[in-house]
């Protein structure tokens, strides 16, 4: 399925919320013609009403795509409304945390083909990174044609399987709020040093935004680079002896960190 076919048949967006309108904005950048998109929101920002897309309106009898963009406790109501279309060519693609293939398949039809994608939150700047994984009725197409869409927000990455996404959930998926909580971290450290609030906070934000970014550009492995900066017995790597202490460092924290975002991703999915 080429992407020409969603502007053929149409895309489906239901929920347009942060992450809906961050994707709408890229999928309208890269040439999809606004006419091509019905947006199902209850409550659409007035950029979305001004972009020419069909608000609220009814949908294409076969769209190319539906993408579920609404949060995982209202996809209970939404799913319903959109259940005609299942069992069918068309291709589901759901953001929704925690909702599973199964549940998908419960909804919509056991025949029907649906993409499960994790994505972050830094897509709302095209910095994202998305994790998708289809059920056995997605041919290869349909998962290209997803991944092309979801390109729109940042990186796509194509997981193994299912079970996967509980860890994946627990790294990149909750892994923004872990360093904008080191962000705070670092910046109040640098106040306990004599900074002032605004310069400890611009420094820090600074830092990890520029170091988060060379670790992107540059060849060199993220353990090369610590490498790189740090001198023997220089400032560096005395923080470092406290960040990579084995027993309270960084490390284990992080490993405890993930394994419990991991584990309630897990228990949400199972209801």
């Amino acid at each position: 399925m080429q992407t020409g076919a969603v502007a053929d048949k149409g895309l489906v967006l239901l929920g347009c919320g942060k992450m809906g309108s961050a994707m709408l904005a890229g999928w309208l950048a890269r040439g999809l013609p606004a006419t091509s998109v019905w947006v199902l929101d209850p409550h659409p920002s007035d950029w979305v009403i001004t972009q020419g897309v069909h608000v609220n309106a009814g949908v294409p009898d076969a769209p190319a795509v539906v993408l579920l963009a609404v949060k995982p406790q209202m996809m209970g109501d939404a799913l319903p409304t959109l259940a005609a279309l299942g069992n069918g060519e068309t291709l589901f693609v759901s953001v929704a945390a925690g909702t599973t293939l199964a549940t998908l398949e419960a909804a919509l039809g056991a025949q029907t083909p649906i993409v499960r994608a994790m994505p972050n939150t830094p897509a709302a700047v095209g910095q994202g990174i998305t994790a998708i994984v289809g059920n056995p009725h997605t041919s290869a197409a349909q998962l290209d044609l997803t991944e092309h869409l979801l390109t729109a927000i940042g990186a796509v990455v194509r997981l193994e399987g299912e079970q996967q996404m509980d860890a994946v959930t627990g790294l990149s998926g909750s892994g923004p709020a872990y360093v904008f909580h080191m962000i705070e971290c670092m910046a109040k450290a640098g106040e306990a040093q004599g900074l002032a609030p605004a310069l400890a906070m611009q420094l820090a934000k600074a830092t990890v935004a520029g170091a988060g970014a060379l670790a992107m550009q540059a060849e060199e492995t993220p353990s090369q680079l610590r490498v790189n900066v740090t001198s023997p017995n220089g400032t560096t790597q005395a923080g470092l002896e406290v960040l990579m202490h084995e027993d309270s460092g960084l490390p284990p924290l992080l490993r405890k960190t993930v394994a419990a975002a991991a584990h309630r991703s897990r228990e949400l999915a199972n209801g």
